[in-house]
């Protein structure tokens, strides 16, 4: 079963959606002490980093979530804004992120050119930076490609903590791992046949 957090920022129910297609369970909470019983965890976002930090410190679910992610070690999957919070801080705002997986998220306006629309919106390919479980059977496919919708990028301290990287105006760190917890950049419940791969990989770990 996959407990899906549910702290007021995410498309929790696309995301449940594409759980329910592929035939994984899935359940959405914000029940701090139901999270506490979770056996693996997705972090969902959209919007705003301090927002979202915000949310996640006022419910009392910062420390369940380092509990289940730190000390039990559950594995745990954080998309798109959900990813980002995975790091130290980011450039969109103040607070401290979750520091899980040390890095920065950085802005693509102070970073590409002019010629680059921000944000980063559609279908991009992906190239495998180092293996993962997360990635299992990524060449199984001609091309792996995944539908983003990002003004904020990750760049990890750590290129060992990097297992696929994009391409636009600069190379950015689209899928990253540190023992249990990963994180996915793009939205895998818009991505079709690729994100149902990222579900079923995340699914078996």
């Amino acid at each position: 079963m996959i407990t899906i957090v549910d702290y007021g920022m995410g498309n929790l129910g696309s995301i449940q959606n594409m759980f329910k297609y592929i035939g994984i369970n899935s359940k959405i909470e914000k029940d701090v002490d139901k999270i506490k019983n979770a056996s693996k965890i997705l972090l969902p976002g959209v919007g705003s980093y301090d927002t979202a930090m915000k949310k996640i410190n006022q419910n009392g679910l910062s420390d369940v979530l380092n509990e289940k992610a730190l000390k039990d070690q559950v594995p745990v999957l954080g998309i798109c804004l959900g990813m980002q919070l995975l790091t130290d801080g980011s450039e969109e705002g103040k607070l401290n992120g979750l520091g899980w997986i040390s890095g920065k998220t950085k802005s693509f306006k102070n970073n590409i050119g002019s010629e680059y629309n921000v944000p980063h919106m559609g279908w991009n390919l992906v190239k495998q930076s180092n293996r993962s479980q997360l990635t299992e059977d990524f060449d199984t496919f001609d091309e792996t490609r995944f539908y983003f919708v990002h003004s904020y990028f990750v760049k990890v301290e750590n290129d060992k903590n990097s297992i696929l990287k994009t391409s636009y105006g600069l190379d950015f760190d689209s899928a990253i791992q540190k023992n249990n917890i990963f994180g996915a950049q793009f939205h895998p419940e818009k991505s079709h046949k690729f994100g149902m791969k990222v579900f079923e990989n995340f699914a078996r770990i």
